[in-house]
């Protein structure tokens, strides 16, 4: 238990910003199941259209600092190859 009043409103801080990060975090998750479920059911038109959503949805992320730049580049990069890969 916090003892002093910063103490405290760094809790309700920290809760607030925990409830924040988690919507965002499970918003980028489920972006990113969509997108690779459509490429597992070989749904090459759907997940054309899906892609610039979740390379949208990672960027936002970065700016929110829910996801590093490099790891964000990896994702984009590495959805992007299977994207291009199911439509062949």
């Amino acid at each position: 238990m916090p003892n002093h009043k910063s103490a405290e409103k760094r809790v309700r801080q920290n809760e607030k910003r925990n409830e924040i990060n988690r919507g965002n975090r499970g918003r980028l998750r489920t972006g990113i199941k969509k997108l690779r479920a459509a490429i597992e059911s070989g749904d090459a038109g759907s997940a054309q259209t899906l892609l610039p959503q979740t390379v949208s949805l990672i960027d936002k992320a970065v700016q929110k600092g829910v996801l590093h730049r490099n790891a964000a580049a990896r994702y984009k990069s590495r959805l992007t190859v299977r994207v291009g890969e199911s439509g062949k």
